[in-house]
């Protein structure tokens, strides 16, 4: 601990330094280096605190007379000692290695997978509850683009999501969500199973990956779906096609070409700084049995059972019972379910 605020100090001068500041890559760098050491300097001077406090109560006790004196003694001891082991392990998981990238915006892509029609409207209904918890969050959402179904959802939404953390808490949502309902097209009532696939990708920053723009073709055409005057008349929507590694990404969102331009570079820029993450992320899920944030999106994760108003995370076994909230965002208790577990994998894992 003494050493890592040894290092925040050091830290603190550089970042005003002309030098450092003119070096954008590094400054960025040492910003982020600075604002996670903060978090374990902060909970390593509360520790010392608490360690003190019990430190100063217990010789109070050994040399005070007074019984009313020795009583608050014996009772500041015992407070500061029970709050001691709470945070040794909030420092422990401090000091864990953490996901680099849980502080990055989030790229956040639904598509309807087997069951038709029923897929592309839990597609829909996913999207809507992704939107809502956001909403509660405080956090912007903004569409890159989508794929309407031919009864309603969507058979593919592709949208951004900004604000603090944001990757480290969505990231638990990639992988296959099922849901099990008598669909509207159903005459008999009988419960089908349907599913959608749902992948979080950290949003790439300009100094993470360095995209060529000789690497690019940029293909315009008119937009299609809403959108009143604009739509099928404005060659506004842009297709992106990354040349080495082939990945194309279009987004439509925008009246404007190069609002849409900019939000498909952005796009393009986090899909292939992911082709090396997921490298990571394989990595990571070969180590921890939960898989919690794993590479693998093909993964069963969670079911959504309507005519129970059920709703299970087969990760952690966790089941609730209140469907109707969940649709509508309130996710919170089982992403907490999540990070519990997954915190308690990396404490695990860096203790071995």
């Amino acid at each position: 601990m003494d050493g890592l605020a040894s290092r925040f100090e050091e830290i603190g001068t550089l970042i005003t330094d002309p030098e450092v500041i003119a070096d954008m890559k590094r400054f960025v760098r040492l910003n982020k280096e600075y604002r996670d050491l903060e978090k374990i300097v902060l909970a390593g001077i509360e520790y010392k605190r608490v360690l003190d406090g019990a430190r100063e109560a217990r010789e109070l006790l050994e040399t005070e007379q007074d019984p009313e004196m020795r009583e608050m003694a014996r009772e500041e001891m015992e407070d500061c000692q029970a709050r001691i082991p709470g945070w040794e392990e909030r420092i422990k998981l401090l000091l864990a290695p953490a996901d680099p990238q849980d502080e990055k915006n989030a790229i956040v892509e639904i598509r309807g997978g087997t069951g038709g029609d029923e897929a592309a409207l839990f597609a829909g209904d996913l999207y809507r509850m992704y939107v809502r918890y956001c909403e509660n969050k405080g956090w912007k959402v903004e569409l890159t683009s989508y794929a309407e179904g031919a009864a309603g959802g969507f058979k593919e939404i592709i949208f951004t999501v900004s604000g603090e953390g944001v990757y480290g808490i969505l990231k638990y949502e990639s992988g296959v969500h099922r849901v099990q309902r008598v669909p509207q097209t159903e005459m008999q009532g009988r419960v089908h199973t349907s599913a959608a696939t749902v992948a979080v990708l950290p949003e790439a920053e300009e100094f993470d990956v360095e995209v060529r723009e000789q690497d690019i073709r940029t293909d315009i055409f008119c937009a299609s779906g809403h959108g009143g005057q604009s739509v099928n008349t404005t060659y506004s929507a842009i297709r992106l096609v990354h040349i080495p590694t082939g990945i194309t990404v279009q987004c439509q969102d925008e009246k404007s070409q190069l609002k849409n331009r900019a939000k498909a570079l952005v796009e393009l820029r986090s899909r292939i700084y992911n082709m090396e993450y997921q490298k990571y992320l394989d990595e990571i899920s070969s180590k921890r049995k939960t898989m919690v944030s794993s590479g693998d999106r093909s993964a069963k994760i969670r079911t959504y059972n309507y005519p129970q108003g059920r709703v299970t995370d087969h990760r952690i076994n966790y089941t609730i019972y209140n469907l109707s909230a969940f649709m509508d965002g309130d996710i919170q208790d089982c992403i907490d379910h999540l990070i519990v577990a997954e915190n308690a994998e990396r404490l695990k894992e860096s203790e071995l």
